[in-house]
């Protein structure tokens, strides 16, 4: 890497790569197609920045107006907005290295006036991208390297059709990196029309991830898990913490409870504006608000060090979905907490986490809400009853087309890998 940019990350305190930055940085700078499967925590954003940062410097090129070299596609406004943060912290040393951060949400005008003037990198939500390229703002004819973050998440949000349009467009003589959590098979086939003669990196965080992680259940009837939330929230030991939950509504409304209970909480979720969303993570970033209540799309750009703790208010339906929660915290080699409430209609969800982490999580019962009933449900009473008519609430929150949907840390201990958990 270039003496600049080793600076930039030696600054951050950062020394030793991560196996994802280990194994895809030497190909990227080589040129190569990556098909990465990393989950969030990996260091994956630092594995595709600083071959890109490195890319542009040796080959400086004056970018055409509206024509970005590199396109960075992110499935939400908050991770769009951390992978830029991470260009301008990677490359505060590099001369005329330029970047935008294009989203929904906001107004276009200060977007539209950066591609005006040309900028090498540009990274966007897909739906705010293609409103601008339908404009004439944004041309993709120049994009050298093209880079789709996310990829799963791309999917369930409903992207994949806006995905195939800005793929149409693209240059035929690119480097491509495509990036998944996961690689099922319609992920796959959206890889194949867009990576050739790849470079396959894989990478599996879970097993360490895991045993860093204090993980616990609670067994609570359903009307008591706010009341279980505030219990637990009065011990000052649970610091900056990430409380989930499946909807949008019920975020707010824990948050609101919590609030009353004289807690600071800040909800975030897909129907909260940009401005409400940039607030709600700027206070919980700067240690102003204690605890921030997310839904699993939201959530999936956040990059806080520091988090103390994970709450999952709701179990998730996707046992995989619990990995990704609990990742938030046990960060940069860092240990953390992971408390599960479990009502009755959950247990078969809490059985499935157990299957995929090959262990039962411990169970806790010394809290005053602590229900028998909800420990011992099986058949239908531990799942949860079925939807009925057009106001059942399904899984899926969706997405925009604007692309919405979705500090300080603890003590490290050993050598700290650089990236980790910068998104």
């Amino acid at each position: 890497m270039l003496p600049a940019i080793r600076r930039a990350v030696a600054e951050e305190g950062y020394t030793t790569p991560t196996p994802v930055q280990e194994q895809s940085i030497p190909h990227l700078l080589a040129g190569r197609d990556i098909l990465g499967c990393a989950q969030t925590g990996t260091g994956k954003t630092a594995a595709f920045v600083l071959p890109i940062l490195q890319h542009l410097t040796k080959i400086p090129r004056a970018p055409a107006p509206m024509r970005p070299r590199v396109l960075i596609l992110a499935p939400t406004r908050e991770l769009a907005a951390q992978i830029g943060d991470s260009i301008k912290t990677y490359g505060r040393h590099l001369r005329g290295v330029t970047h935008t951060v294009i989203f929904g949400g906001v107004g276009q005008n200060p977007q539209v006036q950066a591609l005006r003037r040309g900028v090498d990198i540009a990274i966007a939500t897909p739906g705010r991208l293609l409103d601008l390229m339908q404009q004439g703002f944004a041309k993709l004819d120049a994009v050298e390297i093209f880079v789709l973050d996310e990829a799963d998440r791309m999917l369930d949000m409903g992207f994949i059709r806006d995905i195939r349009k800005v793929i149409a467009v693209l240059p035929a003589r690119r480097q491509s990196l495509f990036f998944s959590a996961t690689l099922a098979a319609e992920v796959i086939e959206l890889a194949r029309t867009l990576v050739h003669d790849a470079i396959h990196v894989a990478i599996r965080p879970e097993a360490p991830a895991v045993e860093r992680i204090e993980q616990k259940v609670m067994f609570v009837d359903k009307p008591h898990k706010d009341d279980l939330l505030v219990h637990l929230l009065r011990d000052t030991r649970i610091d900056r913490v990430i409380v989930f939950t499946k909807m949008k509504h019920m975020a707010n409304r824990v948050a609101e409870r919590l609030a009353k209970a004289g807690v600071s909480a800040a909800a975030i979720h897909g129907n909260k504006s940009q401005t409400a969303r940039t607030s709600a993570m700027s206070g919980f970033k700067a240690g102003k608000v204690r605890v921030l209540v997310a839904t699993d799309i939201a959530a999936r750009g956040i990059d806080v060090d520091g988090i103390t703790h994970v709450i999952n208010y709701d179990l998730p339906a996707e046992p995989e979905t619990y990995i990704h929660r609990i990742g938030r915290t046990a960060r940069a080699g860092a240990d953390g907490d992971a408390i599960a409430f479990c009502c009755a209609e959950e247990r078969d969800d809490l059985r499935a986490i157990d299957r995929l982490i090959r262990r039962a999580i411990p169970v806790d019962t010394a809290h005053p809400y602590h229900s028998e009933t909800a420990r011992n449900a099986v058949g239908e009473a531990a799942r949860p009853p079925p939807k009925t008519g057009r106001g059942g609430q399904g899984r899926s929150q969706g997405g925009s087309r604007g692309g919405g949907g979705h500090g300080g840390g603890r003590p490290f201990h050993g050598t700290r890998s650089f990236g980790r958990g910068r998104r």
